[in-house]
């Protein structure tokens, strides 16, 4: 496992969680969704869930390419400093793109599960139950839905 899977993914994820947690606190009540009010957001989230993935490959790029150098640098390498410090800038650049992005998607109100898949989770009632209506980029629509607690292993067709 690479670095970034090891750490900037728990980074990028602590990040998407802090942002998603703040979104909540300025909710008074929850909101919950209908099937067609989350499926008119798909268009805009597909949008940004595919820029969270870009940005998330350009960090794991620039992440790999960095902990390459870190190694070379151990021997003889300062001449690699200045590039190193340019990897470092792309890196806390696309982090910062990265927090941007959460917090453009948490203003919908939805709820990234997997940015890798594109998972996307929208707070819905049942029979009188909280559930996640449950999506992922490249559905057309919103077909599937799950209790709050079983996550995506228990997808159930509407």
């Amino acid at each position: 496992m690479s670095t970034f899977s090891q750490n900037q993914f728990f980074m990028v994820y602590d990040m998407i969680e802090q942002a998603h947690q703040q979104a909540k606190e300025r909710w008074d009540m929850a909101h919950y969704f209908t099937r067609e009010e989350a499926e008119a957001l798909l268009p805009q989230i597909s949008v940004i869930l595919r820029n969270i993935q870009e940005s998330r490959k350009a960090l794991q790029r620039a992440e790999e390419e960095l902990d390459g150098l870190r190694v070379q640098a151990m021997g003889n390498g300062h001449h690699l400093h200045a590039r190193m410090a340019r990897l470092q800038e792309q890196v806390a650049g696309q982090v910062r793109t990265l927090q941007s992005l959460a917090a453009e998607l948490d203003e919908f109100g939805c709820e990234l599960k997997d940015p890798d898949m594109g998972l996307i989770d929208f707070l819905s009632l049942r029979d009188g139950q909280e559930i996640y209506l449950c999506w992922y980029l490249g559905e057309e629509r919103i077909n599937y839905w799950h209790y709050l607690h079983t996550g995506f292993a228990g997808r159930q067709p509407l």
